[in-house]
């Protein structure tokens, strides 16, 4: 079976990942949206943060898959 790779961030997310508040979570989340030059509306890939905060892809994505 095919497992699913997660298409998008959010501030939970983030708030996992970097152990840190829900305000500065959504704080990053607009700044990364402002660093790529993508409008409010749009989503972050784990890539594209993973790229801007300097960790590992792979290490988010299995983290985003509960593997930590």
């Amino acid at each position: 079976m095919r497992t699913l790779k997660r298409l998008c961030i959010y501030p939970k997310d983030i708030m996992r990942i970097t152990g840190r508040s829900e305000r500065y979570s959504r704080k990053l989340l607009r700044d990364v949206k402002v660093y790529f030059g993508k409008k409010p509306y749009q989503f972050i890939s784990p890539e594209e943060f993973a790229e801007y905060s300097g960790l590992d892809k792979n290490n988010i994505l299995e983290f985003l898959k509960g593997g930590y």
